[in-house]
């Protein structure tokens, strides 16, 4: 026959083993969030670079010349001109191209 425990709760080997296992799971978890969030600040801020970029262009082809800040184009080529996600703003060379202050390209 056979016997059953009386204290019901878990030992302190089990306890152990299953804190080991989160703790390796998140061991390979965390620095994955960190790359995840790396890549999807650059794919933002290259939408945003796109979007800004075909603002300027329409600008262009609309015959007033090359913008001569991202603030020309609101709000009839863009309701709201945003911000980089990775911190800073826009800006507009001299040949018509919006550029990143981070570097980003499209």
């Amino acid at each position: 026959m056979m016997k059953l425990r009386k204290n019901k709760g878990f030992t302190l080997v089990e306890i152990m083993i299953v804190v080991a296992i989160i703790g390796l799971l998140a061991a390979i978890a965390i620095p994955n969030f960190a790359t995840a969030r790396a890549n999807a600040i650059v794919n933002a801020c290259r939408a945003n670079l796109r979007q800004l970029q075909g603002c300027a262009v329409a600008y262009e082809a609309d015959g007033l010349g090359v913008p001569a800040n991202i603030g020309v184009l609101a709000p009839a080529y863009i309701r709201v001109v945003p911000a980089c996600p990775a911190g800073g703003a826009y800006a507009i060379d001299a040949a018509g191209d919006v550029t990143c202050p981070n570097g980003h390209v499209i």
